[in-house]
């Protein structure tokens, strides 16, 4: 059946097609050791066997680019012809000389747009073989002519950028020192006054030698509190205190607590005067 087997063939044709991909993105040793992962092993040689020219068209593409590359870094390049416009490569030659290239454009005429790179080479062979062509850089190289002038016109007029650094330097020094702030008071607010208070009264109690356990029974404190206070410097206190609710959110409710503990005599139960306090609005 076409498309299922082939004569003479080890393997099928969809099988092949894995082998011929492999090969052309990874080569040899890398295409098959990723073979083997794919369940579909393969030897180096037998990938590398399937890699074969593509057909060079008799004609040029609309739009043709040029490039060189290295066989052999430092040592032997060659010439890489593409269809812009298909992103594909039609053919490959063995060195990157003018000759070489106009040889290929006069036998393979109907290139419209030659991109290419800033060699002068290249350029001489476009001219030469295809004089009506439209010659055009790509876009790496046109950024890396304007990085070169961008350099050359700093390079020509550093003294003149240096004149301008050392003026902007100059100002910048002579300008009138900024005004100092007045220090930070925290507001002297019932929460913080009682904080520094409590702070002041732990502590001469503990310079005193007392204990955790004696200075709370003494203050009506919890231990944890006392440690606290023990432990913490006076500033992260009166910040924690600053930070809290301020204690004028029962100020509209005052006269409400008064009448209350007024009418019964200071026994009042807490969670009763909450609710109380919530249903006017607290």
């Amino acid at each position: 059946m076409e498309g299922l087997t082939s004569r003479y063939a080890r393997a099928g044709p969809g099988v092949t097609t894995w082998w011929r991909a492999v090969a052309l993105a990874l080569g040899g040793r890398p295409g098959m050791r990723l073979c083997r992962v794919l369940a579909v092993p393969s030897g180096r040689a037998r990938l590398l066997a399937l890699l074969h020219a593509p057909p060079v068209p008799d004609r040029s593409p609309r739009v043709l680019g040029v490039d060189d590359f290295a066989f052999r870094r430092s040592r032997t390049y060659g010439t890489i012809l593409l269809d812009v416009e298909s992103s594909t490569v039609i053919d490959v030659l063995p060195d990157r000389t003018a000759e070489t290239l106009a040889a290929w454009l006069t036998a393979h005429p109907g290139a419209q747009i030659v991109c290419r790179d800033r060699d002068s080479g290249y350029s001489r062979a476009v001219r030469g073989a295809a004089p009506d062509a439209i010659e055009v850089a790509d876009r790496w190289h046109l950024l890396q002519n304007l990085a070169s002038a961008v350099e050359k016109a700093c390079h020509q007029h550093r003294s003149c950028l240096r004149k301008r650094a050392e003026d902007e330097a100059g100002r910048t020094r002579q300008q009138p020192p900024l005004p100092e702030l007045p220090p930070f008071e925290l507001p002297r607010t019932q929460m913080i006054e009682r904080t520094r208070h409590r702070y002041q009264d732990v502590h001469r109690l503990v310079d005193a030698g007392w204990t955790i356990s004696a200075i709370a029974r003494r203050l009506h404190l919890d231990r944890k509190t006392v440690r606290r206070f023990r432990d913490t410097g006076l500033d992260q206190l009166l910040a924690t205190a600053h930070d809290r609710r301020p204690a004028g959110v029962l100020e509209p409710f005052k006269a409400c607590i008064n009448d209350r503990f007024a009418e019964a005599d200071g026994q009042v139960s807490g969670s009763r005067l909450f609710l109380e306090l919530q249903a006017r609005g607290y």
